[in-house]
Protein backbone atom coordinates (compact mmCIF):
# COMPACT_ATOMS: atom_id res chain seq x y z
CA UNK A 1 0.00 0.00 0.00
CA UNK A 2 1.20 3.30 -1.01
CA UNK A 3 2.19 5.74 1.73
CA UNK A 4 -0.16 8.91 0.94
CA UNK A 5 0.78 12.74 1.07
CA UNK A 6 -1.34 14.83 3.25
CA UNK A 7 -1.24 18.51 2.36
CA UNK A 8 -2.00 21.55 4.24
CA UNK A 9 -5.53 23.32 3.05
CA UNK A 10 -6.28 19.96 0.97
CA UNK A 11 -9.43 18.00 1.44
CA UNK A 12 -8.60 14.45 0.03
CA UNK A 13 -4.85 12.50 -0.28
CA UNK A 14 -2.86 11.69 -3.39
CA UNK A 15 -0.45 9.19 -3.94
CA UNK A 16 3.42 9.81 -3.50
CA UNK A 17 5.71 9.47 -6.37
CA UNK A 18 7.02 6.14 -6.84
CA UNK A 19 10.62 5.13 -4.87
CA UNK A 20 13.72 5.25 -6.31
CA UNK A 21 14.70 1.76 -8.01
CA UNK A 22 16.50 -0.30 -5.63
CA UNK A 23 20.08 -1.31 -6.42
CA UNK A 24 21.16 -4.58 -7.21
CA UNK A 25 21.21 -7.23 -3.94
CA UNK A 26 24.78 -7.72 -4.41
CA UNK A 27 25.89 -4.34 -3.89
CA UNK A 28 22.97 -3.17 -1.33
CA UNK A 29 23.22 -3.38 2.36
CA UNK A 30 19.67 -4.84 3.40
CA UNK A 31 18.80 -4.67 7.54
CA UNK A 32 15.79 -7.13 6.36
CA UNK A 33 16.77 -10.34 6.45
CA UNK A 34 15.65 -12.84 3.95
CA UNK A 35 14.62 -10.20 1.66
CA UNK A 36 17.80 -10.55 -0.64
CA UNK A 37 20.14 -13.33 -0.49
CA UNK A 38 23.31 -13.46 1.19
CA UNK A 39 26.16 -13.83 -1.75
CA UNK A 40 28.61 -15.24 0.46
CA UNK A 41 32.20 -15.79 -1.24
CA UNK A 42 33.82 -18.71 -0.80
CA UNK A 43 37.74 -18.22 0.43
CA UNK A 44 38.18 -14.79 0.59
CA UNK A 45 41.22 -12.89 2.39
CA UNK A 46 40.84 -9.94 4.09
CA UNK A 47 42.40 -8.11 1.22
CA UNK A 48 39.69 -9.31 -0.83
CA UNK A 49 36.58 -8.48 1.37
CA UNK A 50 38.43 -4.57 2.07
CA UNK A 51 38.91 -4.59 -1.87
CA UNK A 52 35.30 -5.53 -2.47
CA UNK A 53 34.23 -2.90 0.33
CA UNK A 54 35.64 -0.11 -1.47
CA UNK A 55 34.41 -1.00 -4.11
CA UNK A 56 30.79 -0.75 -3.05
CA UNK A 57 31.04 2.42 -1.10
CA UNK A 58 32.28 3.78 -4.28
CA UNK A 59 29.55 2.56 -6.06
CA UNK A 60 26.85 3.74 -3.58
CA UNK A 61 28.54 7.56 -3.68
CA UNK A 62 27.98 7.02 -7.88
CA UNK A 63 31.78 7.87 -8.17
CA UNK A 64 32.45 4.46 -10.21
CA UNK A 65 33.06 6.79 -13.29
CA UNK A 66 35.39 8.27 -11.65
CA UNK A 67 37.44 5.92 -10.24
CA UNK A 68 36.84 3.09 -13.39
CA UNK A 69 40.50 3.12 -15.26
CA UNK A 70 42.13 2.62 -11.71
CA UNK A 71 39.67 -0.45 -10.64
CA UNK A 72 39.84 -1.77 -14.12
CA UNK A 73 43.46 -1.83 -14.14
CA UNK A 74 43.44 -3.06 -10.10
CA UNK A 75 40.94 -5.81 -11.52
CA UNK A 76 43.20 -7.25 -14.74
CA UNK A 77 46.52 -6.94 -12.25
CA UNK A 78 44.43 -9.37 -10.21
CA UNK A 79 43.41 -11.40 -12.54
CA UNK A 80 46.60 -11.81 -14.42
CA UNK A 81 48.72 -12.61 -11.13
CA UNK A 82 50.87 -10.07 -10.86
CA UNK A 83 50.05 -8.33 -7.88
CA UNK A 84 48.95 -10.39 -4.48
CA UNK A 85 47.27 -8.43 -2.02
CA UNK A 86 48.35 -10.64 0.46
CA UNK A 87 52.24 -10.22 0.01
CA UNK A 88 51.98 -6.58 -1.40
CA UNK A 89 53.98 -5.53 -5.19
CA UNK A 90 57.20 -6.72 -5.66
CA UNK A 91 59.20 -3.77 -7.19
CA UNK A 92 62.61 -4.93 -8.00
CA UNK A 93 65.09 -1.55 -8.78
CA UNK A 94 68.62 -1.47 -10.06
CA UNK A 95 70.96 -0.07 -7.72
CA UNK A 96 72.31 3.33 -8.54
CA UNK A 97 75.71 3.06 -10.52
CA UNK A 98 78.70 2.93 -8.10
CA UNK A 99 77.15 1.78 -4.85
CA UNK A 100 77.54 -1.99 -5.28
CA UNK A 101 81.05 -4.01 -4.93
CA UNK A 102 81.25 -5.31 -8.19
CA UNK A 103 85.12 -5.60 -8.40
CA UNK A 104 85.78 -9.42 -8.87
CA UNK A 105 82.89 -9.71 -11.67
CA UNK A 106 84.88 -6.94 -13.94
CA UNK A 107 88.34 -8.44 -13.05
CA UNK A 108 87.27 -11.82 -14.06
CA UNK A 109 85.77 -10.00 -17.30
CA UNK A 110 89.03 -8.30 -18.33
CA UNK A 111 91.66 -10.70 -16.85
CA UNK A 112 91.60 -12.26 -20.16
CA UNK A 113 92.19 -8.84 -22.20
CA UNK A 114 94.65 -7.57 -19.22
CA UNK A 115 97.20 -10.58 -19.60
CA UNK A 116 96.76 -10.21 -23.50
CA UNK A 117 97.96 -6.80 -23.65
CA UNK A 118 101.82 -6.82 -25.13
CA UNK A 119 102.25 -2.99 -24.25
CA UNK A 120 106.13 -3.00 -23.78
CA UNK A 121 106.06 0.32 -22.51
CA UNK A 122 105.98 0.28 -18.84
CA UNK A 123 104.59 3.11 -16.40
CA UNK A 124 107.11 3.19 -14.25
CA UNK A 125 110.09 4.17 -17.07
CA UNK A 126 107.72 7.02 -18.51
CA UNK A 127 105.55 8.78 -15.53
CA UNK A 128 106.51 12.30 -14.77
CA UNK A 129 109.21 12.72 -17.46
CA UNK A 130 107.55 16.33 -18.19
CA UNK A 131 109.29 19.71 -17.84
CA UNK A 132 107.53 21.87 -15.82
CA UNK A 133 108.41 25.53 -17.46
CA UNK A 134 112.17 24.64 -16.49
CA UNK A 135 111.60 25.41 -12.58
CA UNK A 136 112.72 23.50 -10.23
CA UNK A 137 112.44 23.63 -6.02
CA UNK A 138 115.01 23.19 -3.49
CA UNK A 139 114.66 22.58 0.41
CA UNK A 140 115.38 25.98 1.83
CA UNK A 141 114.92 26.06 5.67
CA UNK A 142 117.08 29.19 7.73
CA UNK A 143 118.14 27.63 10.85
CA UNK A 144 120.45 30.13 11.97
CA UNK A 145 117.87 32.96 13.37
CA UNK A 146 118.31 32.26 17.06
CA UNK A 147 116.86 34.16 19.86
CA UNK A 148 113.95 34.22 21.41
CA UNK A 149 109.96 35.65 19.77
CA UNK A 150 108.50 36.59 23.06
CA UNK A 151 111.00 37.27 25.94
CA UNK A 152 109.21 34.95 28.06
CA UNK A 153 111.37 32.29 30.59
CA UNK A 154 110.14 29.35 32.59
CA UNK A 155 106.90 28.54 31.18
CA UNK A 156 106.35 24.85 29.94
CA UNK A 157 103.77 23.48 27.86
CA UNK A 158 103.32 19.64 27.75
CA UNK A 159 102.13 18.22 23.95
CA UNK A 160 98.92 15.70 24.24
CA UNK A 161 99.38 13.96 20.65
CA UNK A 162 102.21 14.20 18.86
CA UNK A 163 104.90 16.59 18.09
CA UNK A 164 105.01 17.45 14.54
CA UNK A 165 103.77 20.89 15.05
CA UNK A 166 104.92 21.14 18.40
CA UNK A 167 107.99 23.39 18.47
CA UNK A 168 105.37 26.10 15.70
CA UNK A 169 103.21 27.63 18.62
CA UNK A 170 105.78 26.99 21.94
CA UNK A 171 108.27 28.94 19.89
CA UNK A 172 106.37 31.92 18.85
CA UNK A 173 105.24 32.52 22.77
CA UNK A 174 109.01 31.29 23.43
CA UNK A 175 107.44 28.91 26.29
CA UNK A 176 109.52 25.55 27.13
CA UNK A 177 108.04 22.55 25.03
CA UNK A 178 107.97 19.42 27.39
CA UNK A 179 108.63 16.61 24.65
CA UNK A 180 104.67 15.49 23.91
CA UNK A 181 103.29 12.07 25.01
CA UNK A 182 101.44 10.21 22.27
CA UNK A 183 97.62 9.39 22.63
CA UNK A 184 96.90 5.34 23.67
CA UNK A 185 94.20 4.87 21.26
CA UNK A 186 91.93 1.93 21.66
CA UNK A 187 92.43 0.73 18.22
CA UNK A 188 96.24 0.56 17.79
CA UNK A 189 97.28 0.13 21.24
CA UNK A 190 100.66 0.97 20.77
CA UNK A 191 102.34 2.25 24.45
CA UNK A 192 105.31 3.90 22.62
CA UNK A 193 107.16 7.19 23.46
CA UNK A 194 108.50 9.79 21.12
CA UNK A 195 112.31 8.50 22.09
CA UNK A 196 110.75 5.06 20.80
CA UNK A 197 110.00 6.35 16.96
CA UNK A 198 111.51 9.61 16.42
CA UNK A 199 115.16 10.28 17.05
CA UNK A 200 114.58 13.02 20.55
CA UNK A 201 118.27 14.02 20.67
CA UNK A 202 118.38 15.54 16.83
CA UNK A 203 115.11 16.95 17.86
CA UNK A 204 115.95 18.93 20.75
CA UNK A 205 119.41 19.80 19.54
CA UNK A 206 117.83 20.86 15.55
CA UNK A 207 115.38 23.28 17.68
CA UNK A 208 118.03 24.99 20.16
CA UNK A 209 117.78 28.24 18.56
CA UNK A 210 114.75 28.71 18.85
CA UNK A 211 112.60 26.58 20.92
CA UNK A 212 113.88 25.42 24.41
CA UNK A 213 112.60 21.34 24.21
CA UNK A 214 112.71 19.14 27.77
CA UNK A 215 111.71 15.90 28.47
CA UNK A 216 110.30 16.41 32.11
CA UNK A 217 108.55 19.11 33.78
CA UNK A 218 111.24 20.70 37.06
CA UNK A 219 110.63 19.42 40.13
CA UNK A 220 109.64 22.53 41.97
CA UNK A 221 107.03 22.91 39.23
CA UNK A 222 105.65 19.41 39.63
CA UNK A 223 105.68 20.07 43.35
CA UNK A 224 102.97 22.14 42.95
CA UNK A 225 100.35 20.04 41.54
CA UNK A 226 101.55 17.17 44.07
CA UNK A 227 103.45 15.39 41.17
CA UNK A 228 100.56 14.64 39.23
CA UNK A 229 99.64 15.61 35.60
CA UNK A 230 96.37 15.43 35.52
CA UNK A 231 96.16 18.69 37.83
CA UNK A 232 97.65 20.31 35.32
CA UNK A 233 95.34 22.87 33.42
CA UNK A 234 94.77 21.40 30.39
CA UNK A 235 93.98 23.99 27.93
CA UNK A 236 91.55 22.63 24.85
CA UNK A 237 92.41 24.85 21.85
CA UNK A 238 89.77 24.92 18.99
CA UNK A 239 91.52 22.93 15.76
CA UNK A 240 92.60 25.73 13.65
CA UNK A 241 93.18 28.46 15.68
CA UNK A 242 95.02 31.68 14.41
CA UNK A 243 97.91 32.54 16.16
CA UNK A 244 96.86 35.31 17.75
CA UNK A 245 95.11 32.85 19.92
CA UNK A 246 97.73 32.02 21.44
CA UNK A 247 98.82 35.99 22.37
CA UNK A 248 95.28 36.73 23.60
CA UNK A 249 94.17 33.68 25.53
CA UNK A 250 96.71 30.73 26.28
CA UNK A 251 99.53 33.27 26.83
CA UNK A 252 97.63 35.40 30.40
CA UNK A 253 96.99 31.36 31.71
CA UNK A 254 100.37 30.13 31.05
CA UNK A 255 101.80 32.87 32.82
CA UNK A 256 99.53 32.79 35.74
CA UNK A 257 99.65 28.58 35.83
CA UNK A 258 103.68 28.49 34.95
CA UNK A 259 102.68 25.21 33.06
CA UNK A 260 99.85 24.17 30.92
CA UNK A 261 98.69 21.14 28.59
CA UNK A 262 97.33 21.51 25.46
CA UNK A 263 95.57 18.35 24.34
CA UNK A 264 94.83 17.21 21.85
CA UNK A 265 97.71 18.77 20.48
CA UNK A 266 97.38 18.01 16.68
CA UNK A 267 95.87 20.63 14.23
CA UNK A 268 95.60 23.20 16.74
CA UNK A 269 97.23 26.01 14.66
CA UNK A 270 96.06 27.98 11.73
CA UNK A 271 97.89 27.20 8.46
CA UNK A 272 97.37 30.61 7.55
CA UNK A 273 100.29 31.97 9.83
CA UNK A 274 102.77 34.44 9.52
CA UNK A 275 106.27 33.70 8.05
CA UNK A 276 108.19 33.40 10.97
CA UNK A 277 106.05 30.80 12.36
CA UNK A 278 105.83 29.27 8.89
CA UNK A 279 109.75 28.85 8.80
CA UNK A 280 109.41 27.02 12.56
CA UNK A 281 106.96 24.93 10.96
CA UNK A 282 109.16 23.67 8.04
CA UNK A 283 112.08 23.82 10.58
CA UNK A 284 110.15 21.04 12.96
CA UNK A 285 108.39 18.85 10.88
CA UNK A 286 111.25 18.80 7.54
CA UNK A 287 114.55 18.71 9.31
CA UNK A 288 113.92 18.24 13.32
CA UNK A 289 112.17 15.49 12.67
CA UNK A 290 114.17 12.23 11.85
CA UNK A 291 113.18 8.77 13.01
CA UNK A 292 114.86 6.76 15.83
CA UNK A 293 118.53 5.48 14.75
CA UNK A 294 117.09 1.60 14.94
CA UNK A 295 114.26 2.36 12.66
CA UNK A 296 116.04 4.33 10.32
CA UNK A 297 118.47 1.79 9.54
CA UNK A 298 115.88 -1.24 9.19
CA UNK A 299 114.27 1.03 6.98
CA UNK A 300 117.24 2.14 4.57
CA UNK A 301 117.97 -1.58 4.53
CA UNK A 302 114.47 -2.06 3.33
CA UNK A 303 114.42 0.39 0.67
CA UNK A 304 118.01 -1.14 -0.27
CA UNK A 305 116.82 -4.45 -0.76
CA UNK A 306 113.56 -3.33 -2.75
CA UNK A 307 116.09 -1.45 -4.89
CA UNK A 308 118.12 -4.77 -5.51
CA UNK A 309 115.33 -6.56 -6.30
CA UNK A 310 114.37 -3.88 -8.89
CA UNK A 311 117.68 -3.30 -10.48
CA UNK A 312 116.13 -4.79 -14.26
CA UNK A 313 113.78 -1.56 -13.63
CA UNK A 314 116.47 0.63 -12.91
CA UNK A 315 116.19 0.18 -9.27
CA UNK A 316 112.71 2.28 -9.29
CA UNK A 317 109.54 0.23 -7.61
CA UNK A 318 106.41 1.51 -7.06
CA UNK A 319 104.85 1.67 -3.07
CA UNK A 320 101.66 1.28 -2.72
CA UNK A 321 99.91 2.91 1.19
CA UNK A 322 96.79 -0.18 1.54
CA UNK A 323 94.17 0.83 4.16
CA UNK A 324 92.20 -2.61 4.64
CA UNK A 325 92.55 -3.74 7.78
CA UNK A 326 89.47 -4.92 9.59
CA UNK A 327 89.39 -1.74 11.67
CA UNK A 328 89.01 0.23 8.45
CA UNK A 329 86.75 -2.11 7.12
CA UNK A 330 84.59 -1.54 9.87
CA UNK A 331 84.54 2.31 10.54
CA UNK A 332 84.00 2.90 6.48
CA UNK A 333 80.40 0.74 7.28
CA UNK A 334 81.25 -0.04 3.42
CA UNK A 335 79.97 -3.42 2.39
CA UNK A 336 82.21 -6.03 -0.22
CA UNK A 337 81.82 -9.53 -1.30
CA UNK A 338 82.64 -11.30 2.19
CA UNK A 339 79.01 -12.27 2.49
CA UNK A 340 77.62 -13.11 6.42
CA UNK A 341 80.86 -14.14 7.46
CA UNK A 342 81.79 -10.52 6.80
CA UNK A 343 78.88 -8.87 8.13
CA UNK A 344 79.85 -10.75 11.37
CA UNK A 345 83.16 -9.39 11.86
CA UNK A 346 82.22 -6.05 10.86
CA UNK A 347 79.43 -6.06 13.51
CA UNK A 348 82.10 -7.46 15.99
CA UNK A 349 84.92 -5.47 15.02
CA UNK A 350 82.88 -2.09 15.22
CA UNK A 351 81.44 -2.79 18.63
CA UNK A 352 85.00 -3.83 20.09
CA UNK A 353 86.48 -0.36 18.94
CA UNK A 354 84.04 1.78 18.89
CA UNK A 355 81.02 0.64 21.25
CA UNK A 356 77.83 1.73 20.37
CA UNK A 357 78.90 4.15 18.08
CA UNK A 358 77.42 2.98 15.06
CA UNK A 359 73.84 1.60 16.39
CA UNK A 360 72.83 4.29 18.36
CA UNK A 361 68.63 5.09 17.68
CA UNK A 362 68.08 6.91 14.50
CA UNK A 363 71.63 6.25 13.04
CA UNK A 364 71.11 5.21 9.54
CA UNK A 365 74.00 4.12 7.44
CA UNK A 366 74.19 3.98 3.74
CA UNK A 367 76.94 1.40 2.47
CA UNK A 368 75.63 1.97 -1.23
CA UNK A 369 76.05 5.92 -1.01
CA UNK A 370 79.41 5.58 1.12
CA UNK A 371 80.81 4.07 -2.00
CA UNK A 372 79.09 6.22 -4.48
CA UNK A 373 80.85 8.97 -2.19
CA UNK A 374 84.04 7.57 -2.73
CA UNK A 375 84.29 6.80 0.97
CA UNK A 376 85.14 3.11 1.03
CA UNK A 377 88.58 2.13 1.06
CA UNK A 378 90.25 0.50 -2.07
CA UNK A 379 90.41 -3.23 -2.15
CA UNK A 380 93.74 -5.24 -3.21
CA UNK A 381 91.70 -6.17 -6.14
CA UNK A 382 90.90 -2.79 -6.96
CA UNK A 383 94.48 -1.53 -6.42
CA UNK A 384 95.78 -3.96 -9.00
CA UNK A 385 92.91 -3.05 -11.25
CA UNK A 386 94.25 0.32 -11.24
CA UNK A 387 97.75 0.06 -11.41
CA UNK A 388 97.82 -2.21 -14.28
CA UNK A 389 95.37 -0.16 -16.36
CA UNK A 390 97.78 2.83 -15.23
CA UNK A 391 100.17 1.14 -17.29
CA UNK A 392 102.27 -0.87 -14.65
CA UNK A 393 102.86 -4.06 -16.41
CA UNK A 394 103.26 -7.76 -14.45
CA UNK A 395 106.91 -7.24 -13.59
CA UNK A 396 106.77 -4.10 -11.86
CA UNK A 397 108.22 -4.51 -8.15
CA UNK A 398 105.15 -2.80 -5.22
CA UNK A 399 105.75 -2.25 -1.56
CA UNK A 400 102.66 -2.45 0.23
CA UNK A 401 102.89 -0.58 3.35
CA UNK A 402 99.79 -1.58 5.76
CA UNK A 403 98.59 -3.51 8.34
CA UNK A 404 97.10 -7.02 9.02
CA UNK A 405 95.22 -6.91 5.70
CA UNK A 406 91.46 -7.65 6.45
CA UNK A 407 90.88 -11.29 4.96
CA UNK A 408 94.32 -11.46 3.64
CA UNK A 409 94.64 -15.07 2.58
CA UNK A 410 91.41 -14.21 0.05
CA UNK A 411 91.56 -10.66 -0.51
CA UNK A 412 94.78 -10.54 -1.44
CA UNK A 413 95.34 -13.34 -4.12
CA UNK A 414 93.86 -10.99 -7.07
CA UNK A 415 97.13 -8.29 -6.36
CA UNK A 416 99.22 -11.61 -6.31
CA UNK A 417 98.05 -12.54 -9.49
CA UNK A 418 98.50 -9.18 -11.03
CA UNK A 419 101.76 -8.71 -9.37
CA UNK A 420 103.56 -11.24 -8.64
CA UNK A 421 106.86 -9.22 -7.56
CA UNK A 422 105.21 -7.38 -4.91
CA UNK A 423 106.64 -7.55 -1.40
CA UNK A 424 106.00 -6.43 2.20
CA UNK A 425 108.17 -5.55 5.01
CA UNK A 426 107.33 -9.34 6.62
CA UNK A 427 108.42 -10.63 3.30
CA UNK A 428 111.76 -8.53 2.63
CA UNK A 429 113.12 -8.71 6.95
CA UNK A 430 113.89 -11.34 8.77
CA UNK A 431 112.09 -12.81 11.59
CA UNK A 432 114.87 -11.55 13.95
CA UNK A 433 114.80 -7.97 12.54
CA UNK A 434 111.26 -7.09 12.73
CA UNK A 435 110.93 -9.04 16.17
CA UNK A 436 111.22 -5.43 18.07
CA UNK A 437 108.83 -3.56 16.38
CA UNK A 438 106.19 -6.53 16.16
CA UNK A 439 103.69 -4.94 18.32
CA UNK A 440 103.94 -1.46 18.22
CA UNK A 441 101.81 -0.17 14.99
CA UNK A 442 103.70 3.16 14.98
CA UNK A 443 107.07 1.82 14.98
CA UNK A 444 106.00 -0.56 11.98
CA UNK A 445 104.57 2.13 10.31
CA UNK A 446 107.50 4.57 10.39
CA UNK A 447 109.39 1.81 8.84
CA UNK A 448 106.49 1.74 5.30
CA UNK A 449 107.29 5.71 6.04
CA UNK A 450 111.02 5.01 4.73
CA UNK A 451 110.55 2.36 2.55
CA UNK A 452 107.81 4.67 0.76
CA UNK A 453 109.63 7.73 0.61
CA UNK A 454 112.55 6.31 -1.03
CA UNK A 455 109.94 5.00 -3.59
CA UNK A 456 109.64 5.79 -7.58
CA UNK A 457 106.29 6.67 -7.36
CA UNK A 458 103.71 6.82 -4.17
CA UNK A 459 100.28 5.42 -4.29
CA UNK A 460 97.57 6.15 -1.84
CA UNK A 461 94.43 4.58 -1.21
CA UNK A 462 92.88 6.37 1.78
CA UNK A 463 93.03 9.63 3.45
CA UNK A 464 95.09 10.13 6.66
CA UNK A 465 98.71 11.38 8.48
CA UNK A 466 100.50 9.00 6.31
CA UNK A 467 99.76 9.86 2.90
CA UNK A 468 99.57 13.88 3.78
CA UNK A 469 103.39 14.07 5.35
CA UNK A 470 104.20 11.65 3.08
CA UNK A 471 103.28 13.57 -0.27
CA UNK A 472 104.61 17.03 1.87
CA UNK A 473 108.27 14.91 2.65
CA UNK A 474 107.93 13.59 -1.16
CA UNK A 475 107.69 16.91 -2.67
CA UNK A 476 110.51 18.55 -0.05
CA UNK A 477 112.81 15.66 -1.16
CA UNK A 478 111.79 15.62 -5.40
CA UNK A 479 112.04 19.21 -6.73
CA UNK A 480 108.75 19.88 -5.06
CA UNK A 481 107.03 17.12 -7.04
CA UNK A 482 105.29 14.38 -4.79
CA UNK A 483 105.38 11.58 -7.51
CA UNK A 484 102.43 10.39 -6.07
CA UNK A 485 99.01 8.42 -7.31
CA UNK A 486 96.04 9.99 -5.81
CA UNK A 487 93.02 8.07 -7.14
CA UNK A 488 89.49 9.84 -7.78
CA UNK A 489 87.84 6.73 -5.87
CA UNK A 490 84.06 8.61 -6.89
CA UNK A 491 85.10 7.97 -10.64
CA UNK A 492 86.41 4.38 -9.67
CA UNK A 493 83.50 3.43 -8.24
CA UNK A 494 81.69 4.20 -11.50
CA UNK A 495 83.81 2.64 -13.79
CA UNK A 496 84.21 -0.81 -11.42
CA UNK A 497 80.77 -0.90 -11.32
CA UNK A 498 80.31 -0.63 -15.29
CA UNK A 499 79.76 -4.58 -16.54
CA UNK A 500 80.44 -3.18 -20.16
CA UNK A 501 83.76 -1.70 -20.30
CA UNK A 502 86.50 -3.19 -21.88
CA UNK A 503 90.37 -3.02 -21.19
CA UNK A 504 91.06 -0.54 -23.74
CA UNK A 505 88.35 1.71 -22.04
CA UNK A 506 89.37 1.01 -18.71
CA UNK A 507 92.75 1.72 -19.28
CA UNK A 508 92.27 4.62 -20.95
CA UNK A 509 90.50 6.45 -18.25
CA UNK A 510 93.48 5.11 -15.88
CA UNK A 511 95.65 6.65 -17.65
CA UNK A 512 93.94 9.96 -17.96
CA UNK A 513 93.34 9.49 -13.82
CA UNK A 514 97.21 9.14 -13.92
CA UNK A 515 97.50 12.25 -15.55
CA UNK A 516 95.53 14.06 -13.51
CA UNK A 517 98.03 13.14 -10.60
CA UNK A 518 100.64 14.55 -12.77
CA UNK A 519 99.66 17.73 -12.87
CA UNK A 520 98.64 17.88 -9.61
CA UNK A 521 102.28 16.78 -8.87
CA UNK A 522 103.18 20.27 -8.38
CA UNK A 523 101.06 22.76 -6.19
CA UNK A 524 101.75 25.73 -4.55
CA UNK A 525 100.28 26.22 -0.60
CA UNK A 526 97.39 28.22 -0.86
CA UNK A 527 96.48 30.07 2.31
CA UNK A 528 94.68 27.24 4.24
CA UNK A 529 96.40 24.48 2.79
CA UNK A 530 98.58 21.64 5.39
CA UNK A 531 101.97 22.97 5.05
CA UNK A 532 103.08 19.87 6.07
CA UNK A 533 101.40 18.64 2.26
CA UNK A 534 102.34 21.33 0.46
CA UNK A 535 105.94 22.84 1.49
CA UNK A 536 106.48 25.04 -1.50
CA UNK A 537 106.82 28.22 -1.15
CA UNK A 538 107.03 28.38 2.56
CA UNK A 539 109.59 25.58 2.64
CA UNK A 540 111.60 25.37 -0.25
CA UNK A 541 113.31 27.84 -2.34
CA UNK A 542 112.46 27.99 -6.21
CA UNK A 543 115.23 28.31 -8.95
CA UNK A 544 115.60 27.57 -12.94
CA UNK A 545 117.57 24.50 -13.68
CA UNK A 546 119.62 26.16 -16.04
CA UNK A 547 120.77 28.61 -13.06
CA UNK A 548 122.55 28.75 -9.85
CA UNK A 549 120.01 27.84 -6.63
CA UNK A 550 118.42 30.64 -5.43
CA UNK A 551 119.55 31.31 -1.64
CA UNK A 552 117.15 34.08 -0.86
CA UNK A 553 114.58 32.93 1.58
CA UNK A 554 110.59 32.12 0.43
CA UNK A 555 109.64 35.41 1.62
CA UNK A 556 112.00 37.35 -0.88
CA UNK A 557 111.39 34.90 -4.34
Amino acid sequence: MLAKNRLPGSGHTTPSPPGSPRRSPRYRRSKASGRFPTVVQPNRTLAHRLSWLIVSVLLRRQGVFLFAPLIYISCMLIYMGTVSFDVGPIIRHRSPPGSVYKSPQLYAKLRPEMDADNSTADAISTIWKHSYKGVEWKPYVNKSTGGSLAGLERLHICGGKRGLESATDIGYLNATLVIPNFHYHSIWRDPSKFGDIYDEEFFVSTLANDVRVVDTIPEYLMERFDYNMTNVYNFRVKAWSPIQYYRDSILPKLLEEKVIRISPFANRLSFDAPKPVQRLRCLANYEALRFAEPILTLGETLVKRMKEQSANHGAKYVSVHLRFEEDMVAFSCCVFDGGKQEKQDMIAARERGWKGKFTKPGRVIRPGAIRQNGKCPLTPLEVGLMLRGMGFNKSTYIYLASGQIYNANRTMAPLLEMFPNLQTKEMLASEEELAPYKNFSSRMAAIDYTVCLHSEVFVTTQGGNFPHFLMGHRRYLFGGHSKTIRPDKRKLAIIFDNPNIGWRSFKRQMLNMRSHSDSKGFELKRPNDSIYTFPCPDCMSRRNKTTTPDTRPPSAS
